[in-house]
């Protein structure tokens, strides 16, 4: 017989900043250790934030089960959900608003400014393109398609209803969207343009660079010059794949980091949040998207209404 696996009721908790709450399910207690539901939530959560904190919080009412406040003293049963938010931490504003390109009952195309998180994570959470679109565009489902990289600017795509994310991702996961980037970078009449190139890209967990290795190709990007002013050029960037920092790592190896990029080729020492240098954005700018709906077989092309800088604040004609 196939057991079929249930879908999990609904949250009694509403979003909170743009923020779904956290969902637990008690997991089986083979060895009777946990009496309550307090046992366990403090066997769960109090190493972390500790007995009394757990305590507070359930004397506040703010764990919540399906049938409202749990309090803690209730018998322990595995299976049952459990919902509560996390506390956050306060966040500095980024100070540059997100456009809106396109909206319709489907998709949101929004225009995320440098420095604003795609999704919560690490220390961004209610400071992101997604909690922020979701209160300020009133769309509690909204989930987006793809990540776009915090210090990237340009184009996302986020689904309006939860049920048709998995369509929008698919186009992503199968390359039947066409990505171009556009960024600002040194100029090197020695390095030959137009070009094509394939690499191996690595990225290990916590650190903050990836970089390129031996061995089969994951990678690949086209890389074109646009125009050239003194010792910057513009480039069109049109990834075939989407490997972490993958525009990054290509435009360095061939000698051309991006400018003002933190990490390639050296890794900067991190700046703290509340001393961000907004006025040195990363000069690489998400322009372009276009695909098929896949739910409605419609053509889109999308492209950024924002801007890197121009060349004229970075050098002398070059006499192109």
């Amino acid at each position: 017989m196939v057991r079929r696996h249930r879908h999990p009721p609904p949250s009694p908790l509403p979003q909170r900043d743009g923020i779904d709450p956290v969902r637990v399910r008690l997991p089986p207690d083979p060895g009777g250790e946990w009496e309550t539901v307090r046992d366990h939530l403090v066997a769960r959560f109090g190493a972390a934030i500790g007995v009394e904190r757990v305590d507070a919080i359930l004397r506040a009412g703010r764990f919540a089960g399906v049938d409202g406040p749990v309090r803690g003293t209730e018998p322990y049963t595995a299976g049952r959900y459990i919902w509560f938010h996390r506390e956050f931490a306060p966040e500095e504003r980024v100070p540059f608003e997100i456009g809106i390109v396109h909206r319709d009952e489907r998709i949101v195309v929004a225009d995320k400014p440098h420095f604003l998180a795609t999704t919560p994570r690490g220390r961004h959470v209610t400071e992101t393109a997604l909690a922020r679109l979701r209160r300020e565009l009133g769309l509690p489902e909204l989930q987006p398609a793809h990540r776009l990289d915090r210090l990237t600017a340009g184009l996302a795509l986020f689904v309006v209803r939860a049920g048709d994310r998995g369509a929008y991702q698919t186009l992503f996961r199968d390359r039947r969207v066409r990505k171009e980037y556009e960024a600002v970078a040194p100029y090197d009449p020695a390095v030959a343009l137009p070009v094509t190139v394939r690499s191996r890209i690595e990225k290990e967990r916590g650190t903050l660079a990836a970089r390129e290795v031996p061995g089969e190709p994951n990678s690949e990007s086209r890389i074109e010059l646009l125009e050239h002013l003194g010792g910057f050029g513009r480039y069109r960037l049109s990834p075939a794949t989407g490997r972490t920092h993958q525009l990054r790592v290509h435009m360095n190896g061939l000698g051309l980091p991006l400018l003002h990029d933190p990490v390639y080729p050296v890794v900067l020492e991190e700046v703290p949040p509340d001393r961000t240098d907004y006025a040195r954005p990363l000069q690489l700018l998400a322009k372009v998207l276009e695909f098929t709906d896949p739910l409605t077989g419609e053509p889109y092309r999308f492209e950024s209404r924002l801007q890197l800088v121009p060349l004229t604040r970075l050098g002398r004609p070059s006499g192109q």
